[in-house]
């Protein structure tokens, strides 16, 4: 087909799966949007690929997907993220015909990345991202008591983390160690850190800047 000699047909079609992929992954659709982002990725490698490195790039393409996957429902870090979009941008680009075709390719994976989001305004999101995140405050007024009263003061205090959290981890505060969470950052060993939320006996924490 003489469209796919254009150079910009790579950035709408990596464009396109990308978007339904990772929108498959954000919300829940019942695997309709990964069909069609399967559909878009397999026409894009079998109009430059032959069959045996078609299956190798839709290997390292499905590859990355994959870690981002697992970084959303396992570590929360962004580290599985980024190396899977950066599998993913590989994939796109070494099949193209050009050097200006393969970044039209990158473009349409990070713009597809980035356009997904938008179905969180859309349809219902899937529960992976935020698990940790300490959304649904267990108050008082809510008929939830905490289960130790200790607990009740720390809010706005510092301490410091006895171990990395990725993002759980043990913090000290006045000699004594809590366990807590990060909301979703990795913070460092010995860092110093500000308690912001206490829901019962979960505490959130946040990394203080070093001035």
């Amino acid at each position: 087909m003489e469209i796919f000699n254009y150079d910009w047909i790579g950035m709408v079609i990596t464009g396109f799966a990308t978007l339904f992929l990772i929108g498959e992954i954000l919300v829940n659709m019942r695997g309709f949007f990964a069909l069609l982002g399967i559909g878009f990725i397999t026409v894009y490698f079998s109009v430059y690929l032959e069959t045996n490195s078609l299956i190798i790039m839709l290997i390292i393409y499905f590859v990355g997907l994959l870690l981002i996957v697992i970084d959303g429902k396992l570590l929360n870090d962004g580290t599985l993220a980024t190396i899977g979009v950066a599998s993913m941008l590989t994939a796109v680009a070494l099949p193209a015909p050009t050097f200006t075709a393969g970044l039209y390719a990158v473009l349409g994976v990070l713009v597809g990345v980035g356009s997904s989001f938008l179905f969180l305004k859309v349809f219902k999101r899937r529960k992976m991202w935020t698990k940790l995140a300490l959304k649904d405050r267990l108050t008082k007024e809510a008929g939830y008591s905490s289960m130790n009263q200790d607990y009740e003061g720390l809010m706005g205090r510092e301490g410091k983390t006895l171990n990395d959290l990725r993002p759980v981890g043990t913090i000290r505060v006045d000699s004594k160690d809590y366990s807590a969470v990060s909301n979703g950052q990795w913070i460092p060993k010995n860092s110093n850190v500000r308690i912001v939320v206490v829901d019962g006996t979960k505490i959130l924490v946040e990394k203080i800047a070093e001035e």
